[in-house]
């Protein structure tokens, strides 16, 4: 959803992980993609009740800060069509994360986990293609009309039998059954000096 959309929609999205990002802007750049956002931090809260009814029904509360916006979003339990994960998404931008905040926790909603990117953003037939820089690599993220999704993926050279069904919570937690070490949340860990 592309700053100042707002309200209920159909999220459609592929989501695959790339050795590297660069290649990929180079393409995106000859084939005429426009950047549509510049490289920015994100930080994702995701909330749910003490009984995790949210999360275990597969639906998602998140509020998102980004590039000096906070975005309250609520998503609903996915489903697959022609390899593309679609799912209800309705957002809509808050004032002040902080008294967002503060309701979600006043109707019962707490922090269950916290994740983090870095993500510029691409047009492209339609399409917005997301470069994602995360703790645990990198990823391209198309979101658009599923044919459009397929024509884009071609002309980046990218394999669409490659896709994670998983979102990065889903992704984080597989992570961290494999290495327990890993912190709770889904951080960017400081680096020493």
């Amino acid at each position: 959803m592309s700053a100042g959309e707002a309200g209920r929609r159909e999220e459609i999205e592929i989501k695959l992980p790339v050795a590297e990002l660069a290649p990929v802007r180079d393409r995106l750049s000859r084939t005429g993609a426009r950047l549509h956002a510049p490289r920015h931090d994100e930080s994702n809260d995701l909330y749910d009740d003490p009984e995790r009814r949210l999360s275990a029904s597969g639906r998602t509360v998140r509020l998102r800060r980004a590039a000096g916006r906070a975005v309250l979003t609520y998503k609903g339990v996915s489903r697959f069509d022609s390899g593309t994960r679609v799912r209800e998404e309705r957002e809509v931008d808050v004032s002040d994360a902080g008294e967002a905040d503060a309701i979600l926790a006043g109707l019962g909603l707490t922090k269950t986990f916290r994740y983090e990117k870095r993500r510029e953003e691409w047009a492209s037939e339609g399409c917005v293609v997301a470069l994602d820089e995360t703790p645990i690599g990198d990823f391209v993220e198309i979101e658009g009309d599923p044919g459009a999704i397929r024509r884009v993926v071609a002309a980046l050279g990218l394999d669409a039998s490659e896709a994670v069904p998983y979102s990065y919570p889903e992704l984080y937690l597989r992570r961290r059954k494999e290495d327990p070490s890993l912190p709770a949340d889904m951080v960017f860990v400081p680096r020493e000096r």
